[in-house]
């Protein structure tokens, strides 16, 4: 290649990556918006992570899958994190029951 053209080839891309994890919160540390969910973590977690949720609601013992964005994450690693997060691509059906939820006991 001379010294006036440039490399136009793609640089290598590495995989993505398949991390999950699971995390169980109990009611009490889980408040339900209607357009998100708030709950303390004892890990941080960065902002703009993409998160897949099932909830469950303790009285009618069924979940309610969605996923969302962390958009804040406030805390210290002696106190635990806040993590604020906001619902992605909610169906009308989904909707209604988080409605539901965050008016129930658990929001």
């Amino acid at each position: 290649m001379s010294a006036g053209r440039a490399d136009r080839r793609s640089p290598p891309r590495s995989a993505p990556s398949s991390q999950s994890s699971a995390i169980s919160l109990p009611a009490k540390a889980v408040t339900i918006r209607k357009n998100g969910i708030e709950f303390l973590s004892a890990q941080p977690v960065a902002p703009w992570t993409e998160v897949n949720l099932a909830i469950e609601s303790p009285i009618e013992k069924t979940r309610v899958a969605c996923r969302g964005v962390v958009v804040a994450c406030d805390g210290n690693r002696h106190a635990g994190y806040k993590v604020s997060l906001l619902f992605l691509g909610v169906t009308p059906e989904t909707q209604r029951r988080l409605d539901s939820l965050a008016l129930s006991h658990l929001g």
